[in-house]
This record gives C-alpha cells, sequence and structure tokens, in this order.
C-alpha cells in the first residue's frame, strides 16, 4: 500500500529522534571514557608509576599535639617537646632481628632493647610501625637517615612529648602521662585506633588520666611513598590531626611553687581555697616526685626509692589521705550542738581534765583540766572535755550530718585519682561496716575527731572555707577550656543560723590572737590581714592508763612513725574571708607547733600573692622569718632551674 506523504513525513521525524539519541548516548561514552582516561592518566599517574615500580602508598596515623595544662595566669604547667625517634614496620623490614642489629650500629641499644622490640613486633600487625627508640639525639637521628637504604623498614620520625617544666611541683594534681599498656587497653570497649600505636602516651593518674580523652585530641593521617625496600621515598599527601583541650586550672604556679618549697622535707599536705568561688589555688602533697622520669621510661632503682620511701613520694596526700581529724573537728560538734538548740555560746562546761563514763576516763590533753570554759573558749583553748559533754548531748547522727553539711565523708569531684569520701560515722554506718551497735564512747571519740572520723586535707579546706563563708563553696580545679571560661556554680547558703557560724568563727579568731590560744605564736599582726583558725592534734597510737600515771612520753621521743598527725585550718581575712588554708604533716607532734606556722606561711603568701612583709609578723619572729624567706627563695630558683634542665 502507498503511504501518503504525511505518514512518510511522520517516519522522518521519528528516525531523526532516534539517531540523535543514539548519538548523544555515543558521545557521552566516548567522553566518559576520554575523563576516565585523563584521571589516570594525569591524576592517578603517580600511583600507576608506584606500582610500575613496585613501589606502594602506606597510610599512617599522625598522633595529634596533647592539649596543654596552663595555671590560671596562663603559665605552662603541662606542655609537649620535640621527640626524635625511629620506628619499624615488619611487612617492610624483612629480616627485622637483621635490621635491628645493624640499626644497634648507629644507636644507643642494648641486646635488651632489641629482644623487646622484635617481641613487639611479632604481636602486632605487619602493616603497624613499631616504636625501636625514642627521646634521640639529633646527632643519632642523622646517622639512621643516612643509612636508610641499608635500613630497609625502618623510619625515622619526629613527633611530641609530654614534658612537665615545673618538675615535681605539681606531680600530684596533674598526674603523668606513660605508653598504652594491655590493662588500659582492657578497661576501653572500643578504643581510639590511636592507642594501638605502640608506645602512644596516655594519662595514667591526676589530671592528665581524669581528663585523658579531652587532652589526647583526635588523630590525623598521612600517606606516603615507600619502595620495596621498605625506604618512603616522599609523602603523598597530609591530614593534621585536631589537638587536645587546653586546659586552664585554678592554681597559681607562683603560690605552688612556695608551699612546695615550704613543705620541705616534711610529709605533709596543704590545700589553699578561695572561699568565695571555691577555686583551688594549690593543693601540695610532700614530698613529690619528678613526672618527667615516668614519660621516659623511670629506672628501676628511681622507682624503687620513690616506693621505699617511708614519706610516700608518689601518694597524694591531698585528696588520697584520709587522717583523724582531731580537735579540727570540734568545729563540726560545736555547730551540730548549736544548731540542735543543745547548747549556746554562753553556757559552760566544767573540765576537771577528764570525763568519765562507766569504769572509763576520757581524757582531756591537759591533764589539770581548764576549770568552766563555754564555746568560744573551747575552742581557743581546744578543751576536749567541753566536746565530750555536748557530743553526748548532741548525738553521733546530727555530728554526722553536721560534718557531711560542711564537706566531711563526701566525695567532692575534682578531676585527680583516688579522691577519698573520708569517714562521717553515725549509727548505720557503723552497723553496716563492722555489724556492731553504736556506743556513747565512739560518740566521745568523735566528737574530738577521733576514733573512726577521718577527713581528708581537701575536704578540711572546704569545711573551714564553708564555715568562713557561710556559704555551701565546692572546690573546682578547672577554670577554662580552650580558652571558653568554665563558670563556677554560685554557691548556695549553707543553711546555718549566722549566730551559731559568727560564735564558731569567734573562737576560731581567738585561736590565733588570744594570749592563751593555741596558735597565738602563729597569728598575723597586719590588722585588715588577723586571721582564725583551729589547731589540731591526732593520736596514731593507744595511751595506756600505766603510761598516763607515770607521764605520756613525748612525741619528740618516739620513732617518727608513731608520733601525732599535726593539723591546722584557717581563714583570713577575717572580717572578710578570701582564702581558706588546711596543712596535715604526718607524725609532725602537735598542730600548734608544726602545722600552724607553715598554714600562718602560706595564707600570708596568698593573700599578699608574694612575700609578704615582715611587719605582718610578730616582731620578735621576723628575724628568723626574714632568713626562711631567703631560703626559700633559693630553694624555688633551685627548683625551677632543675626543672628547666630536666626539660
Amino acid at each position: 500500500m502507498r503511504r501518503s506523504p504525511k505518514d512518510t513525513l511522520e517516519s522522518a521525524r521519528r528516525i531523526s529522534r532516534r539517531t540523535l539519541v543514539i548519538g548523544g548516548l555515543q558521545a557521552a561514552t566516548i567522553a566518559t571514557l576520554a575523563l576516565r582516561m585523563r584521571f589516570m592518566q594525569v591524576e592517578q599517574a603517580d600511583e600507576f608509576r608506584l606500582l610500575a615500580e613496585e613501589n606502594s602508598i602506606k597510610i599512617r596515623l599522625l598522633p595529634p599535639a596533647r592539649g596543654l595544662i596552663l595555671d590560671r595566669n596562663g603559665g605552662v604547667l603541662a606542655g609537649n617537646g620535640q621527640n626524635y625517634r625511629v620506628v619499624v614496620t615488619r611487612e617492610d623490614a624483612g629480616d627485622v632481628e637483621d635490621i635491628l642489629r645493624r640499626l644497634a650500629r648507629l644507636i644507643p641499644m642494648t641486646e635488651d632493647d632489641i629482644s623487646r622490640t622484635l617481641k613487639e613486633v611479632m604481636r602486632r600487625s605487619p602493616t603497624l610501625p613499631i616504636t625501636v627508640a625514642d627521646q634521640l639525639r639529633w646527632e643519632d637521628i642523622s646517622r639512621v637517615a643516612v643509612n636508610a637504604p641499608a635500613l630497609p623498614g625502618i623510619t625515622t620520625e619526629v613527633g611530641l612529648s609530654r614534658l612537665y617544666p615545673q618538675g615535681g611541683d605539681f606531680a600530684h594534681v596533674l598526674g603523668y602521662v606513660g605508653p598504652v599498656s594491655d590493662y588500659d587497653l582492657s578497661k576501653i570497649e572500643n578504643p581510639d585506633p590511636l592507642l594501638q600505636i605502640p608506645k602512644f602516651q596516655i594519662g595514667k593518674v591526676g589530671v592528665e588520666g581524669r581528663l585523658e580523652e579531652d587532652l589526647r585530641g583526635k588523630a590525623g593521617t598521612r600517606r606516603i611513598e615507600v619502595t620495596s625496600t621498605g625506604r618512603v621515598m616522599r609523602e603523598l599527601d597530609r591530614k593534621e590531626g585536631t589537638p587536645g583541650t587546653t586546659l586552664q586550672l585554678t592554681l597559681d604556679r607562683y603560690l605552688q611553687n612556695y608551699v612546695q618549697a615550704r613543705l620541705g622535707d616534711e610529709s605533709a599536705a596543704a590545700v589553699v581555697m578561695d572561699v568565695r568561688n571555691g577555686d583551688i589555688l594549690s593543693i601540695v602533697s610532700a614530698p613529690t616526685f619528678d613526672p618527667n622520669l615516668f614519660v621516659r621510661g623511670i629506672s628501676s632503682a628511681d622507682y624503687k626509692a620513690l616506693t621505699e620511701n617511708d614519706h610516700r613520694p608518689l601518694a597524694d596526700k591531698t585528696v588520697q589521705g584520709a587522717y583523724p581529724p582531731g580537735s579540727t573537728f570540734k568545729i563540726v560538734t560545736a555547730l551540730a550542738a548549736m544548731e540542735a538548740g543543745v547548747i549556746d555560746a554562753g553556757e559552760t562546761v566544767y573540765c576537771p581534765g577528764y570525763t568519765e563514763l562507766g569504769n572509763r576516763r576520757f581524757h582531756c590533753w591537759k591533764r589539770g583540766g581548764h576549770g568552766h570554759v563555754a564555746l568560744a573558749q573551747s575552742l581557743e583553748q581546744s578543751c576536749d572535755v567541753y566536746y565530750y559533754e555536748v557530743a553526748q548531748r548532741v548525738g553521733i547522727d546530727r555530728i554526722a550530718a553536721m560534718a557531711r553539711r560542711l564537706g566531711i565523708g563526701v566525695r567532692h569531684d575534682l578531676p585527680m585519682s583516688a579522691i577519698s569520701e573520708g569517714i562521717a560515722p553515725d549509727r548505720a554506718w557503723k552497723l553496716g561496716k563492722y555489724g556492731k551497735e553504736w556506743l556513747i564512747g565512739d560518740t566521745l571519740n568523735a566528737g574530738i575527731g577521733q576514733g573512726y572520723v577521718l577527713a581528708s586535707p581537701l575536704q578540711l579546706a572546704v569545711m573551714t572555707a564553708r564555715v568562713a563563708s557561710g556559704t555551701d563553696v565546692r572546690p573546682r580545679l578547672v577554670r577554662a577550656e580552650d580558652g571558653k571560661p568554665q563558670a563556677a556554680p554560685a554557691p548556695g547558703p549553707l543553711g546555718l543560723s549566722e549566730a551559731a557560724l559568727r560564735s564558731v568563727r569567734k573562737g576560731m579568731f581567738d585561736v590565733m590572737n588570744s594570749q592563751r590560744g593555741t596558735a597565738y605564736g602563729s597569728r598575723i599582726v597586719e590588722d585588715s590581714l588577723r586571721m582564725a583558725g583551729k589547731t589540731g592534734t591526732s593520736q596514731v597510737r593507744n595511751i595506756t592508763k600505766a603510761e598516763r600515771d607515770r607521764g605520756v612520753i613525748s612525741n619528740d621521743d618516739l620513732p617518727w612513725e608513731r608520733r601525732d598527725h599535726a593539723l591546722f585550718v584557717c581563714f583570713a581575712p577575717y572580717d572578710a574571708p578570701e582564702i581558706a588554708v588546711s596543712v596535715v604533716v604526718e607524725h609532725g607532734g602537735g598542730g600548734s607547733a608544726a602545722a600552724a606556722p607553715i598554714a600562718r606561711d602560706i595564707l600570708l603568701q596568698a593573700l599578699y600573692k608574694d612575700l609578704p612583709p615582715l611587719s605582718a609578723y610578730p616582731a620578735n619572729q621576723r628575724d628568723r622569718i626574714e632568713a626562711q624567706q631567703k631560703e626559700l627563695n633559693l630553694l624555688e630558683r633551685e627548683g625551677s632551674q632543675g626543672a628547666r634542665s630536666r626539660a
């Protein structure tokens, strides 16, 4: 059948559209192939050239810079220094033992180092670089680099290593870093790939350990060209990691330096706290140690010297130490009694030198007794019998509740290791702990801070700050993160009557400023900075009746480890409190003789923010204080120079 002209025209249009579609598809295919060829020939030319030459591309993790730790004024407490190191990759090395023995001719390596590295190499993935040696000199690295063709699988690297420029002054609060151990990995459910890098350093204790994830940062990567013999030819690409968070602490490094020097060789602890906002200005445990030793790998001899020292330099006594608070706890008992209404500031108790309970005598520290004493005098002269009586009236449960309100028996939230909760014992505590009923004798002991009561120097500082301010001020250690201030929680009211607080503060003022006060010799004479305080002496041994009959042995005549602990708490200025201080001197004897002078000196240093003028001290002490200040300045300078030389 003959087609009409109209049908012929429509058929031609369809054929033209199909031709265009097919032609377009062909053109697109050709264009795609051309682009792919260009990508392979131009963009990926280097990689194909590597394959042709039997080279390969490796991807390596780049450890990030660990976050800095600064003091409140921006001074570096924990930083990073350059670290030259040598690593080996089993996949590229071939005979690892042979390569290591060649390497040992170029850098300091012992047989133990070789054995350790071989063991580590076999434990890890063949593609994972294993650190052979670090903390090397530039000369060592140069020798390895020159001999690289003869050392397949060996690579030199420049990394960062933790550095503590202040030496031991911040060792207990900052802690230290060390290589990741199998134990560390076992505690983490999904470990960061960084932690798989042998000898990668993480925080072990203290701020370094508690804030490890913030300080660690995020890994970067780099692509490198490696020859068939394992030699690194060049770096193809690098993506830097994210540095760790920079932390600014509330600590003042100059005050910390001073406190460390002032505690000297004592086995002691001191805490300095701003009563207005809870900032910890200084927190020192003595004796201390150099955390840089742990970063580099402490020797057996150095570690043994630390662990066998009877003053326990590795222990952080400020938060881990829990001591009977002795007479410093009388502040708690007095406030509990006044708040319960069982005694008022004017009521007196007669002290003949002891209290009898059944067939047992509870003695006052003053054998002849204090006579009639009211609240202020009981604190001023630290009369034990007054608190035996008051404790019986108020009862242990209300004493324990007051202790917890003032911060004792509470685990304070600071980024430090093994913070002690202390013990504010009550009836339920003893029944749960020992399965025994509480006794009246237990209450008498607790009333003067003995028996089951335990408190850390941090808790004693918190107690003092709360009494001074009348608020529930809480301690804090981190001031800012990456430059962003961390707001301190606004202290709320403590919930105690102003009359009770005023009476206790007055008694603490008399401790320092009345001639009968137990710490009168450690007073501040500058009127605008008058201080209030409380001495404490806690027994570490039982005194038998026979010993009392023939005379109690003086602390000076006892072995060091059997002497009483010396404690002291204080705040100033009395009229407008700013700073609270607690000091514990292990086996120091009496609080008035051993702890109070240290606390007074620290308090003045914190108030003046420098060595205080001699006019702040009693006139008869100024010559001795001047000589002491010169000595402490010398010790601080030597300590700073030693830290810099170690760095």
